[in-house]
């Protein structure tokens, strides 16, 4: 009877240590944010919320992709994440989840709040609309107090004077009783500098709220991190 030479058996596979790995318990993502999240780099957070064991190599790549701006890939489409090697579908669904949950943040806790403001009124979408690449037109309706009855998109694209419809200012309105409204557009060149044509639109809504008694208390437009109160600097009121 013959015996192995242990000599001649097959030589294991060298085994490739992930990034993960190498790093001590304390300098891993997750151990780093369940300590203090607010002392982590972005490389830290959004490995914690891709997990597994590449999740360091996945977030350098995603991160690199999107030349590590934060705006772009808030921006993305889940689709786009997924281009990135090593990020299926849930992983992108994940981190479109963790981004808009940090947005919820600035939203009121009352499910109703109150308008005293423009500011009021910036506040519950200026983190949302700052980031939008494209114009977009809401309207915040409001009942006989101010309170936020909702908030209704009803355009996308340029805010211009020959395209915007009044009349689609005004449906959602009428259809929920509101008293009033607040019309709210974004600027995606971060300037919120009213236009002309910002103006030539919001003075058409204001005649149009007289005529059906649902009052335009503010035209708003939001930029990078500013908004403009045209009610304020008295455009097209």
């Amino acid at each position: 009877m013959t015996t192995s030479d242990p000599l001649l058996l097959p030589v294991p596979l060298s085994y490739e240590q992930t990034k993960l790995e190498s790093l001590p318990l304390r300098e891993q993502p997750a151990y780093r944010v369940a300590q203090n999240a607010a002392a982590c780099n972005l490389t830290e957070l959004l490995a914690a919320v891709i997990g597994g064991p590449k999740q360091i190599e996945i977030t350098e790549a995603l991160l690199a992709h999107f030349g590590g701006d934060l705006r772009r890939l808030y921006q993305a489409h889940p689709a786009q994440l997924t281009q990135v090697k090593g990020v299926g579908e849930q992983t992108a669904a994940r981190i479109k989840a963790a981004l808009h949950l940090g947005l919820r943040l600035n939203l009121p806790n009352d499910s109703r709040p109150t308008i005293n403001s423009p500011a009021d009124a910036a506040s519950l979408v200026q983190s949302e609309m700052s980031l939008l690449e494209t114009e977009h037109l809401r309207v915040v309706l409001l009942d006989t107090r101010n309170h936020v009855l909702d908030v209704v998109e009803v355009y996308q694209g340029s805010v211009n004077s020959s395209q915007v419809r009044v009349g689609e200012i005004f449906r959602a309105a009428v259809g929920r009783l509101a008293s009033a409204l607040i019309v709210i557009h974004n600027h995606p060149s971060g300037d919120p500098t009213p236009s002309p044509d910002d103006v030539a639109v919001t003075r058409a809504i204001v005649q149009a709220g007289k005529l059906l008694d649902v009052d335009c208390l503010d035209h708003l437009v939001v930029g990078q991190g500013r908004w403009v109160s045209m009610k304020e600097r008295g455009l097209g009121f």
